[in-house]
This record gives structure tokens, sequence and C-alpha cells, in this order.
């Protein structure tokens, strides 16, 4: 049901991962529709949320009396998933299904049609492909948000350009089709305010060209001002200078490694107009989101 043309009261929705990228701009371009918004974060005090009547509660998706209390009066949620297995989905989905009638997942671009999650080549894309299946196989609507490289990945380099001109990594020719997080969060928030159009799609989000992480250290250069360019590494290399960085998962470097690996040997990624078609704008450029995070590397 479309809220603002039906007439209905503005709906209550739940964003769970509300002080991350995505979540950040869903609860913004949320509260411009006039739609409540309770924002779930481990945090609350210091979350940066209390803004526009934003309801912001204490809660964990690993806690399932936190998200149960949070999920009271809620009709519809964003749901992203920070873990790295679904081995929590049973229970978050069920507390789903008693309180909402519609989810957005933020899933994974790395999920492949036609694949049960057993069956998914990447950790990223099984673990994902899990929590689809139970939210598809719980009655209660749904939409999936299937992304392609998040821009914001890039802010991995920050510290190595803070520090000089040089970035150093693994796999810099890997090709990717980067996303602005503003354009995540459109589709989201035209799924969750217009839901007769979008129930029971998966959708698969690029952004609008294809560059590869040698590109994208040239064009951040360009936006900052300084020429910044790309020094290639060994991946044992990339690898211990990955597990030496305290704000970087040890658990994730192996598989975001063996991804890129499996990326430069796949066939080039295609771009889709997901985002244009659903949000009604063109998909910003890398080189936008560059503009928009100059900041985040001076």
């Amino acid at each position: 049901m479309n809220w603002a043309a039906g007439g209905m009261a503005e709906p209550t929705v739940l964003v769970t991962g509300a002080t991350g990228n995505v979540g950040r701009q869903v609860v913004a371009q949320l509260l411009a529709t006039g739609v409540r918004v309770r924002a779930l974060t481990r945090q609350p005090d210091s979350a940066g949320l209390a803004y526009g009547g934003v309801d912001v509660r204490a809660g964990d998706l690993a806690d399932p009396r936190g998200l149960e209390e949070a999920l009271k009066g809620v009709d519809r949620a964003f749901l992203m998933w920070p873990l790295h297995t679904a081995d929590a989905a049973p229970d978050v989905v069920e507390a789903l299904r008693r309180h909402v009638d519609h989810v957005v997942f933020l899933s994974s671009g790395a999920v492949q049609d036609g694949l049960i999650p057993d069956q998914q080549r990447h950790p990223v894309g099984r673990s994902h492909a899990a929590v689809e299946r139970l939210i598809e196989r719980s009655g209660l609507d749904w939409t999936h948000l299937r992304p392609s490289t998040f821009a914001s990945n890039t802010l991995w380099w920050a510290d190595q350009i803070r520090a000089g001109d040089v970035v150093r990594g693994a796999f810099g020719a890997v090709p990717m089709a980067l996303l602005h997080e503003a354009d995540i969060a459109a589709v989201a928030v035209r799924a969750l305010t217009e839901e007769d159009r979008h129930a029971k799609a998966a959708y698969t989000l690029t952004g609008p060209e294809v560059l590869t992480q040698v590109d994208q250290v040239r064009i951040l250069g360009e936006a900052i001002g300084r020429p910044l360019r790309w020094e290639e590494l060994s991946r044992e290399a990339a690898r211990q200078q990955l597990l030496a960085d305290d704000t970087f998962p040890d658990s994730f470097v192996d598989t975001l490694l063996d991804g890129y690996a499996e990326m430069l040997d796949a066939p080039r990624p295609v771009t889709t107009t997901t985002i244009e078609d659903v949000a009604g704008r063109l998909a910003r450029t890398f080189r936008q989101w560059a503009v928009d995070h100059v900041a985040d590397f001076r």
C-alpha cells in the first residue's frame, strides 16, 4: 500500500543499522517523506540521530529481547544484516513477522539467483541468501536490495591518503560498479513507502560506471586536489596490511581478498538502471561520492 496515496495514517518504520552509511541515509530520507522513524542502535546516546523526531532505541540484532521491544508499534522495517553468518536470522525474522507487514532487506550483490543458500559461491552471498529465504518463507511482504560494491568501502584508504600520496593494496585492476549510499537509501525508502509497487521484488543495484581500484584512487585524488597513485601489493602483503589495521575486522580479511580474486577473473560487471527506474533519478557517480566525502580523506 502506498500510504500517502491511500490517505492512511503515517506508518512507523524501524531502521536497523541506523548509524551506518546506508542506515543514516535511510533515516534522513524517510523523515523527508513524513514517515515516523524509529532507529535501532547499540549506543543511542552517541548515535547522533536525535533530530527530526527520530525515536532512537538501544538494541542489537543479536539480542532478540531488545529487538522485540523496539518493534512494538512498528509497521515496516529496514533490515541491514551486520553479522557474518545467518545463525541469528531465524529469531530476527520471527520477531519481524510478529510486528511488521513489510521488510526491506539490504542483502548483497553476491547473492546469485537460482541457487539455494548452501550453493552460493561466496560466504557473504551464502549468509545473505539464507536471510532472504527466511524472510520469503515468513509470510511477510518483502523487498530485497542487492547492491554492488559500496563506494564507502574506499574509506578503508583514508589513513593512507592522509599520510601520503600512495594507496597500497592488492588486485588494483578489479572492476567495480560503485554505489553511493544515498542511492541505496533512495530505493529503500521507495520500497518502504510504496509497498504495492515493490512487494516481492529483488533489486540489483549498481552505480552508473565500472571503475578499477586504480581508477578510484585517481578520482579520489582529483576530488581532494592531490595526485594519488595506486601501488600494487602481493596478496600476502595486502593481507598483512589489513590484519595490522585495527579498524578492519580480521575475520573479513580473507573473505575480502578471495572476493577480489574472484571478481578479477569474473566477467566485467554490468551496470543496471534500477536506481533510476525505482528512485526516479540517475545513479550518482563515484566522482560525486568522492566530492561528498572530501572531508573524510583530509
